[in-house]
């Protein structure tokens, strides 16, 4: 089969079955080709051919809600939960293990929700194609779907109607949850704030209060309405053939339909006559730096470019790095600890806005935030804008039109998400993928006088439509919610007869009959273990060695970028200075550097690369889980014609970096108030970090670089005066670091591979040792963290083995088994949490089981303990085979010319080399289920158990008869 290539390109005006090519566009930024067609139905397809081996599919359809009841989110969820070919109850979820893809999600944004897909292999792309397909236009929507995903009432011991009454769902309990985050919670109100007569004003997610209003009925109706042909973008990339794509989607879905007409347009939001103040509040504790308040605009449509590319750009000029001109007074003005969540411009709606604002500050603030942006902005109106700063920005632009990166979502889908945007609001789509036309307008009109500052004054100061949005914690408003739903249960159940009891608990047992039926899967399309790649790549590089630095000279097609990462083997640090590792790594490229200031150095960094960033990391070697090494590495990028600038700058930054008392507060209080904003968003991770802690000695000190005891650290350092002594540990750490050992790797295309790094391995000094840390674990006691959450985030982790170890592959198939076949069902399906897992680090041979966003304590340790008894059911070879593929997915990632060298390099140099990584995948194709078994027994036993939870109260009560005892802390 021959892909789409250039001499096969359809032209304007050809007719493939009923499609007409509307459009043929060159790409040669991406070195690609953008084709746009129409269907005679109405349905609109836009296909990117780029010879990329990763293949990418979606289908988005605008869904408009009218109401916060969450029906555009509740239909994503009931969709993919079986369909006329497909009708199995969970056909997504069924086909993770089956496929090899390379994402697969479903998404509801505001006014639109989006079904993509990627993968490598061909045949698992027309699987997905036919599930997705199916699902989304043919869903059964069963009504036991419904009440599992979206709510349903259900007595607190199900078949028993005299005890409470409470609601359920996957989604209700997701959503409440979400609406717990401040981040969340600051984002719908955004909405209605700027936007209060349109879609924009509902909650699309669903609001918990909310959600019991919609019926079955009012779910089928809006698919009816919405999933239609006439109504659907479809996208598709990579060098699959388009004709057979088309083909497919035509026998499948086109051509049991016929034209509708919907109305799914979205008007202009009336101009506001003056402008207004909001207030909202959220669940939370920290009355003192809890809040953030946020001045934003309501701009012109999203659709127009030339608009939609200037104020990105000025949105990256005001407030794109730490010396923008908005950005630094708001931060030095120390009312708050960093820019609020929505800063910046916003095309996710039909029309823009812009935003800039404050968090981290006490409640009541508002109007000094509100006061400082109008006075900064006017003054960078009047005073006019730095052109070098104007420059510097269009420089990120460039970079970014260059950069192909698989680096976050897979490069085809990002290509479909930036198409999206203009052309779901009736735009051109060309637009969100070229800039060249617009580009040049800007630079004629910037070489004519001034652009940015009657933008300012025009669209911001001058524009009435502004709301200033203040987001407070509310210490009382957890528990007065918790009211609130007793008060809803007992009001919508206020008139129930005994006839209405005994249905729900009919309906509930049936349920729970359902969910605990065997579900075949045949009839979904699979893949077998031959299609499983057993050889991983092998990147050619040369090697040099600079002194006692080694440096990889990686060749790749960059597409003029140069990339370079220098990893540093840190010798033995004391143990007063491990904690101050991940603060060093944050600080460094954010503060000064050879006696400049952070604003000066900021703007350089902006002027000439793509960016630069610092990490910590622990690394074990593959046969020896205590043989541990941290290293701190620097990475950056730029264009070719700048790369020795980026090395220029990571020299200084590692040889002469500069901490100030000053900027290191203000970097810390952001920090700190990003840290636990992140708490209701990852809280899986967090209680997972924590157990691991308990097991592992690479867990210990990973809890220490980013788990809540990094938080619970940086907030004595902020609250209790540590600046002055923690300054001493960095200039003490930074001494030690530079008699590190250091190795690079520079990664560009084959006449950019010559760049002079000396002035970056000249800096290291000393010949100190590379260091072997030994941290002692944490003792092992299970461990709870109360936070401002109305559900929970359990987890338990066990300590196995190396990467070598011949019981490694089976421990990784088995978390893939019990991910996909027990703890999905039990943990989500059951107890309606939004997520249930299994995951083994193959690295650091921790064995994790976790839920997310779980209404749950005690029955979902249960369910962790419980685990062992699934092995004991009819397993069979399918099983098998789907969890072996699903684990080789893993052995597999998605890389790009960005990474894949870097990849390769450093994994050799860890001693994961492609001869000890394809040893690793012959043994996993070879794993049985007796090994299965046997490793369940060996290494996840209740006594090798460690235990940790993030809730929103003590657990101890709920747990006590499973002789579970926690030590409970307050984050």
């Amino acid at each position: 089969m021959t892909a789409t290539t250039s001499a096969a390109l359809p032209r304007v005006g050809d007719r493939l079955g009923r499609y007409t090519v509307q459009r043929v566009e060159s790409l040669p930024e991406m070195q690609g080709t953008l084709i746009l067609l129409a269907h005679d139905l109405g349905a609109r397809h836009a296909h990117v051919v780029r010879d990329d081996d990763n293949s990418a599919f979606g289908v988005t359809f605008p869904t408009v809600p009218r109401d916060s009841t969450g029906v555009a989110h509740i239909l994503e969820h009931i969709v993919l939960m079986g369909s006329q070919k497909y009708p199995v109850s969970d056909p997504f979820f069924a086909m993770l293990p089956r496929s090899l893809n390379t994402f697969m999600n479903a998404m509801t944004s505001n006014d639109w929700t989006t079904y993509p897909f990627s993968t490598r292999n061909e045949q698992d792309y027309f699987n997905l194609l036919s599930v997705y397909l199916d699902a989304t236009f043919f869903p059964l929507m069963r009504y036991e779907s419904f009440r599992q995903d979206g709510h349903r009432f259900e007595f607190e011991t199900p078949d028993d109607p005299s005890s409470p009454l409470k609601l359920q769902g996957v989604v209700y309990n997701e959503m409440k949850g979400a609406m717990a985050a401040p981040g969340a919670v600051m984002w719908r109100a955004f909405g209605k704030a700027l936007y209060p007569d349109l879609t924009y004003a509902n909650n699309s997610g669903g609001s918990p209060s909310d959600i019991p209003n919609l019926s079955y009925e009012g779910l089928r109706a809006f698919h009816a309405a919405h999933y239609h042909p006439s109504n659907a973008f479809f996208y598709t990339y990579g060098r699959l053939p388009l004709e057979r794509i088309l083909a497919e989607i035509e026998s499948h879905v086109l051509t049991h339909f016929t034209r509708q007409e919907l109305d799914v347009s979205i008007p202009d939001q009336a101009a506001f006559a003056e402008p207004r103040r909001e207030t909202v509040t959220y669940p939370g504790s920290d009355t003192e730096r809890g809040a953030q308040v946020s001045v934003a605009w309501k701009l012109g449509h999203t659709s127009d470019p030339d608009a939609n590319l200037r104020w990105s750009v000025l949105s990256d000029v005001l407030l794109g790095n730490p010396a923008a001109p908005l950005t630094r007074p708001l931060i030095e003005s120390g009312l708050g600890a960093g820019l609020a969540d929505l800063s910046g411009y916003r095309d996710s709606f039909r029309e823009g806005a812009f935003a800039a604002g404050l968090k981290g500050l006490p409640a009541g603030k508002a109007p000094e935030v509100e006061a400082l942006v109008l006075a900064t902005l006017r003054e960078i109106a009047t005073q006019g804008i730095d052109p070098q700063l104007i420059e510097s920005s269009l420089h990120q632009f460039e970079i970014s039109q260059k950069e192909v990166s698989n680096a976050g979502y897979p490069y085809g889908l990002q290509v479909m998400f930036r198409l999206l945007g203009p052309w779901l609001y009736g735009g051109d789509p060309v637009t969100g993928l070229r800039l060249e036309t617009e580009l040049t307008h800007l630079r004629d009109d910037l070489a004519r006088g001034r652009v940015f500052e009657p933008m300012i004054e025009r669209q911001l100061l001058d524009n009435p439509h502004r709301v200033t949005l203040e987001l407070a914690p509310d210490p009382q408003l957890a528990e007065r919610t918790e009211a609130d739903e007793q008060a809803l249960v007992a009001r919508l159940s206020a008139d129930f007869t005994d006839d209405d009891r005994t249905r729900i608990v009919a309906e509930s047992l049936r349920l729970k009959e359902l969910q605990g039926q065997e579900k075949p899967a045949d009839v979904l399309p699979t893949l077998a273990l031959s299609d499983v790649p057993p050889r991983v790549p092998r990147v050619a590089y040369v090697v040099e060695q600079h002194g006692r630095a080694m440096v990889a000279r990686v060749p790749q097609p960059t597409g003029g970028l140069t990339y370079v990462d220098v990893q540093v083997r840190l010798p033995d640090v004391p143990a007063d200075l491990l904690d101050t590792l991940p603060l060093y790594a944050f600080a460094v490229t954010r503060g000064g550097a050879a006696g400049d200031d952070y604003a000066v150095l900021a703007r350089r960094i902006e002027a000439v690369t793509g960016g630069i960033g610092a990490s910590v990391g622990v690394g074990t070697r593959p046969d020896d889980l205590s043989a541990l090494r941290l290293s701190l590495t620097f990475s950056g990028k730029a264009l070719a014609r700048n790369a020795p600038a980026l090395v220029d700058v990571l020299r200084d930054v590692i040889a002469t970096p500069l901490f100030t008392r000053e900027r290191l507060e203000q970097l810390l209080r952001q920090r700190l108030a990003g840290l636990k904003a992140s708490i209701l968003q990852c809280g899986n991770a967090y209680a997972e970090r924590l157990a691991a802690a308990q097991v592992s000695p690479a867990g210990i000190i990973t809890e220490h670089f980013s788990g809540l005891s990094a938080l619970a650290s940086l907030k004595t350092i902020v609250e209790d005066g540590g600046l002055d002594d923690l300054l001493v540990r960095l200039n003490r750490l930074h001494t030690l670091f530079l008699t590190g050992t250091p190795v690079l790797c520079v990664t560009a295309t084959e006449g950019d591979l010559g760049l002079d790094l000396t002035p970056v391995t000249a800096a290291f000094v000393g010949d100190a040792p590379v260091g072997a840390p030994r941290p002692d674990t944490a003792p092992r006691r299970p461990q709870a963290r109360t936070t401002d959450s109305p559900v929970a985030f359990n987890a338990v982790a066990f300590r196995t083995v190396p990467y070598t170890h011949a019981d490694s592959p089976a421990l990784l198939v088995l978390s893939r088994l019990l991910r996909s076949g027990y703890l999905l069902k039990e943990i989500r399906e059951k107890g309606g949490a939004y997520g249930g897992g299994a995951g083994f680090d193959t690295r650091e041979g921790v064995f994790t089981m976790s839920s997310y966003r779980d209404p749950n304590v005690r029955r979902t340790f249960e369910v962790f303990r419980d685990a062992r008894q699934f092995l004991n059911t009819e397993l069979g070879q399918q099983e098998l085979t789907e969890a072996i593929l699903s684990a080789s997915k893993l052995l597999d990632p998605l890389t790009s010319p960005d990474t894949i060298g870097r990849m390769r390099f450093f994994g050799d140099q860890a001693g994961y080399t492609p001869e000890v990584q394809e040893a690793y995948k012959a043994r996993l194709l070879a794993v049985t289920l007796d090994d299965l078994r046997r490793v369940m027994d060996t290494y996840l036993t209740p006594q090798h158990a460690a235990y940790a939870l993030v809730a929103g109260q003590d657990p101890n009560e709920d747990v006590r008869d499973l002789n579970l005892e926690f030590d409970v802390q307050t984050i």
